[in-house]
């Protein structure tokens, strides 16, 4: 028979011929297990070595009140379920109600009758095997809470890492499409200048974690300055200020942050001894958002602002910040720039663009 469906039974009695005549009682069933312990100072450490699911005890202890053998019982960690059942020579209603206050869970009459007695030790013990079966379940729905936790929060830091904290946010209540207009926004590209040759003469453990140092400080910039990063594509890094939280200083926001990636960028360079330079571009505009994907999500921009942000980028020079006209007037006198005077860029003609130097 299964440990989990004996009744462990220990009697507490400094008269041995007591716990002899119980042990005679239970000795014919084969689902009573029985244990005796003469000595009340002895028997909590007995109790935890042997982990009865009923205690027979005595009313009358040398040394100690029946009373206070209950709470010591009721107050240790091992016992504090276990039900305690008293053993008294004599039946008084007041001592059995001072009893029952003090935690005991049953009274009998020694010598207990052998019949009641074994059907109290199975009733008591059958109560106090659903109650450890209840915990032990209680117990595997909290490990599966917590573990199913972990897992949302884990989730919930994997969507955080792709989509922008509201949109992610939005996304958990249910939102099913999540798609927007934003009249003005700025939008930055950045691109590494030689990173195409670069990249053929390194292994690839050594450009993952370059790339990966140039764009988590690119991270840290842009978290710090409120800026949303939108994407990396190969060696090129897309943000956008103003989107999906409009601002209205947006076009100040991208700017100190393309100040900011200019200066990182060249930290990061000058410590691992290369010479790979920067380029930037910005323009300001109107811009359609949302996600898109249903297994992996993405959230993108998309119009005529995000193309012409990207041409200031690729028609820029190394290591400068190239803006448009649209940026520029923006940036107001808040900033320095040189003028670059007209290009002809895809699509859109010529046009007036700026490089930023830094602020006023």
């Amino acid at each position: 028979m299964a440990d989990t469906a004996l009744h462990r039974v220990l009697l507490v009695d400094d008269q041995a011929m007591i716990g002899e005549a119980v042990r005679r009682m239970l000795a014919g069933e084969a689902d009573i297990v029985f244990r005796y312990c003469q000595s009340a100072d002895a028997a909590l450490e007995t109790a935890a070595e042997f982990r009865p699911t009923v205690i027979l005890q005595d009313l009358v202890m040398p040394g100690i009140d029946g009373l206070d053998m209950v709470r010591r019982f009721r107050a240790t960690a091992a016992t504090a379920h276990v039900p305690v059942v008293v053993l008294s020579g004599r039946e008084e209603s007041i001592v059995k109600a001072q009893l029952l206050g003090a935690g005991a869970s049953d009274y009998l009459v020694k010598p207990p009758d052998r019949v009641e007695l074994i059907a109290r030790i199975r009733v008591h013990s059958g109560a106090y095997h659903r109650l450890l079966e209840r915990n032990a379940a209680f117990e595997a729905l909290e490990r599966s809470l917590a573990e199913l936790k972990r897992e949302q929060e884990k989730s919930e830091r994997l969507l955080l890492n792709i989509l922008p904290e509201q949109i992610a946010v939005r996304l958990k209540d249910g939102e099913a499409s999540i798609a927007e207009s934003f009249p003005c926004v700025s939008v930055l590209f950045a691109d590494l200048c030689g990173f195409t040759e670069f990249s053929q003469r390194v292994d690839a453990r050594h450009l993952v974690a370059m790339l990966d140092d140039i764009f988590s400080t690119f991270d840290h910039l842009a978290r710090a300055h409120g800026v949303e990063k939108i994407k990396t594509i190969g060696d090129a890094y897309m943000a956008v200020a103003g989107v999906p939280v409009p601002r209205d200083d947006h076009a100040t926001a991208v700017a100190a942050m393309a100040l900011g990636m200019q200066e990182a960028f060249q930290g990061v360079m000058r410590s691992r001894g290369l010479t790979m330079e920067l380029r930037i571009g910005v323009h300001s505009g109107p811009v359609a958002a949302g996600v898109i994907g249903r297994h992996k999500f993405s959230y993108d921009l998309w119009g005529d602002t995000v193309n012409i942000a990207s041409r200031m980028e690729s028609h820029g020079e190394p290591s400068r910040i190239h803006v448009t006209q649209a940026t520029r007037d923006l940036l107001g006198d808040a900033f320095r720039f040189t003028d670059r005077g007209e290009i002809r860029v895809k699509g859109k003609g010529t046009m007036p663009t700026f490089f930023l130097l830094g602020r006023a």
